[in-house]
């Protein structure tokens, strides 16, 4: 019977094996679940951990790398587990099996196993720490459609980072011309260029100290202390750079800014372009007679890109010549009521109401009584300002430096621009609608400034128009004269003139305009004033007409005349009132007129401006010796045409002190002039015009006594020749020109 031994042992292994397996089997229906239920669980843990991670990475933060080996076995013995548990699945399809090498056996021996390791992983899933601290990109792109025209401005910009001694870069221009635009280019720009600085545009990081930083700051409107807010200043040193912008040039100032850059208004073909993109519609703007409208509306926007934008998105369902006729009727006379100019208008209001007080502001409303893009003389403007009392002072010298000083206050807000010369001033199309939109309350009340200048009127406007109505601007026109009396007690200001051909006003024309304190009838017919009685006038200025209506004027300061004979200038000389009074004088046309004696008029003590054109006779100008050295101290325009008798201006030469003010000279036509050598004395004088004379041989004679160290000419910006035959030589010396 030894054979049954070894037999009985094989037996009883065989059954503690299978009795072993069949415990496996029999366990696996009811591990399944738990494992389930294991592998459920470490998914949602990954998928909290994604969330978390996506909100960080937003922030530019990035994941551990421990993290990421995680998320990575996680993906693994996820699809491992899954893998098992459709194993089962089929399994349960198959009859039962106690061989150890059945599949149910295998498979509940890796479940087991992998049930381990799912439970460890997910203990393993309790990190500290998710991700690194946010390391931004350098650049952080802004969405920036392209712009037209913003070529030359980038360019620009790059070339200042470029210098070394350039730290601070400041770009400044009305609001709606593009300059937040113009800073998205300019961080854009990173994304391709190579470049060396840590751009941070969205936060400040107390780490700045320790970069070498370019920051961009947009629409500053007062004096950032850059130390307050932990800043470091640019400097050749830390090579960092900061460019903001800003609508008034003064803000550029007040951040020392090293370079100051305007962002201008667009060209005519710019402005072409940009409007026929926004329409989108070639096809209508080329038809003949839409094209002549469509560029009539793209000059009425002046070269502001936001202007143009608004338009001409407003414009792009327009098909009929009416309906072009009428945006130009709303441009000329209500702009806000076009579709989008009142968001335009709005931003350009808060350029309005930074300006420095409520006298600045009145002055730049004042400016839309002028038509569109006119050149107004600015001692012009002054003197209307001054009419009006937006500068009262006790004192006028002080009232017009006050006044020019709101003229560049206007211009560094970029509200007003020069004109066609340097003693000129403009407003742009846009910037005189918005000044109409506020003088009328933002359109609330339309009837306080009356504006129809330069529209070619035959006729005033009915005088309905003319009721509230404070101030009236009818210049430039073809009026022939006032029939209907308005009822207007309100009424400061009217203007009527270059209406050359109104010769009549009707006798009973003021007598409601009883606030009346400003009438400008120069370069009109009219030869006779109706009756002053309750009148206070401060400025007036008129053509040859009766001195002895002037003369009841009691409150009169400031006058204007044009003189054409003789005998009128003879008259004017003994009415001493009115000598005092005047400013500005045009002499013309004066037949037998040798020579003008200026000591006539008041000693030529306030004349500001003379002008002498085609009087044949005249040889010189007289100053009596009585004056002193002290000649004309006001004297700031001397404009002589068509002279052909005028050897030498002046009769006695002038001395150091004499024309003390004159910055204009204007000689045209004076065919006997030699030269102009007294000019080298005038230590104010900025720009010399001198067209066709042909005998002018230089403009300083070679006899003049200047040392090359000398002062003449030291504020000389302009010297303009035309048609000189003769003219050999400027100066005698190698002068030294500073402006």
């Amino acid at each position: 019977m030894d054979f049954i031994t070894p037999v009985i042992s094989i037996v009883e292994r065989l059954c503690t094996a299978m009795a072993s397996h069949a415990s496996h089997v029999i366990n696996l229906e009811r591990g399944i679940q738990s494992f389930t239920t294991e592998l459920n669980e470490l998914k949602d843990k990954r998928d909290d951990l994604r969330t978390l991670l996506v909100r960080a990475e937003l922030d530019g933060s990035r994941r551990t790398n421990e993290v990421q080996r995680w998320l990575a076995r996680v993906e693994v013995i996820e699809s491992e587990a899954t893998s098992i548990i459709e194993s089962f699945r089929q399994s349960r399809r198959r009859p039962g099996c106690l061989n150890p090498s059945c599949s149910k056996y295998n498979l509940s021996k890796e479940m087991i196993e992998k049930l381990k390791e799912l439970s460890e992983l997910k203990g393993k899933g309790n990190f500290e720490r998710l991700v690194t601290e946010p390391h931004p990109t350098p650049v952080e792109e802004k969405p920036c459609k392209p712009a037209i025209g913003i070529s030359v401005m980038l360019h620009k910009v790059w070339e200042f980072l470029e210098e070394g001694k350039v730290g601070t870069i400041a770009l400044y221009g009305i609001g709606g011309v593009g300059k937040t635009t113009l800073l998205k280019a300019i961080n854009n720009a990173f994304l391709t260029r190579d470049q060396t600085y840590d751009v941070l545009t969205s936060k400040i990081h107390n780490v700045l100290k320790k970069k070498r930083f370019l920051l961009l700051l947009d629409d500053v409107w007062e004096r950032i202390d850059l130390g307050d807010i932990g800043i470091p200043l640019p400097d050749e040193e830390n090579k960092c750079k900061l460019i903001f912008i800003m609508r008034s040039m003064d803000v550029c100032s007040d951040m020392d800014a090293h370079k100051k850059l305007k962002v201008e208004l667009l060209t005519d073909d710019k402005s072409w372009q940009l409007f026929c993109e926004k329409v989108g519609r070639m096809k209508i703007l080329e038809a003949p007679a839409i094209r002549t409208y469509a560029e009539t509306i793209v000059q009425k926007c002046g070269g502001l890109p936001l202007a143009l934008i608004t338009v001409g998105r407003a414009m792009a369902n327009k098909e009929t010549e009416e309906e072009w006729k009428y945006v130009i009727e709303l441009l000329n006379k209500s702009p806000s009521e076009l579709r989008g100019m009142e968001d335009v208008f709005t931003l350009l209001k808060f350029s309005y109401d930074n300006l420095e007080n409520e006298a600045t502001k009145m002055c730049f409303l004042y400016c839309s009584l002028f038509p569109h893009s006119y050149s107004i003389e600015k001692e012009q403007l002054v003197e209307y300002w001054i009419a009006e009392g937006f500068l009262s002072s006790s004192n006028d010298s002080h009232a017009y430096n006050k006044g020019y000083a709101a003229i560049g206050s206007l211009k560094v807000a970029c509200l007003l621009e020069m004109g066609e010369e340097e003693t000129q001033v403009k407003m742009n199309d846009v910037i005189r609608s918005f000044a109409l939109w506020i003088a009328s309350g933002c359109g609330v009340n339309k009837g306080k400034f009356l504006v129809e200048a330069c529209l070619g009127l035959t006729e005033a406007p009915g005088v309905e128009n003319w009721e509230g109505a404070q101030r009236v601007s009818l210049l430039e026109n073809r009026i022939t004269g006032l029939q209907e009396v308005p009822i207007c007690p309100n009424l400061l200001t009217l203007l009527l003139q270059w209406n050359n051909v109104l010769n009549r006003i009707p006798d009973d024309f003021f007598q409601s305009m009883t606030a009346l304190i400003l009438l400008d009838l120069s370069f009109t017919s009219i030869r006779k004033i109706p009756s002053y009685d309750l009148w206070e006038v401060q400025n007036s200025k008129s053509e040859d007409i009766e001195f002895e209506v002037l003369e009841t004027l009691t409150h009169l300061r400031i006058l204007g005349l044009t003189i054409s004979t003789i005998t009128s200038l003879h008259k004017l000389s003994g009415i001493r009132s009115l000598i005092r009074c005047i400013q500005y004088l045009l002499i013309k046309e004066c037949e037998g007129l040798h020579q003008l004696e200026l000591s006539t008029f008041g000693y030529g003590k306030l004349l500001r401006r003379l002008s002498i054109k085609d009087c044949n006779d005249l040889n010189c100008l007289v100053v009596d010796a009585e004056d002193g050295e002290n000649w004309l101290p006001n004297l700031e325009v001397l404009m002589l045409h068509g002279m052909p008798n005028l050897t030498s201006l002046w009769k006695t030469p002038p001395r150091e002190a004499s024309l003390q003010n004159l910055r204009l000279l204007n000689n045209w036509y004076c065919h006997r002039l030699k030269n102009v050598s007294w000019t080298s004395l005038l230590p104010k004088l900025e720009v010399i015009y001198l067209f066709y004379c042909k005998a002018l041989e230089e403009v300083l004679n070679k006899e003049e006594k200047l040392e090359p160290d000398s002062n003449a000419f030291s504020r000389l910006k302009t010297i303009s020749i035309r048609d000189l035959p003769e003219l050999r030589s400027i100066t005698p010396l190698a002068l030294t020109f500073p402006c």
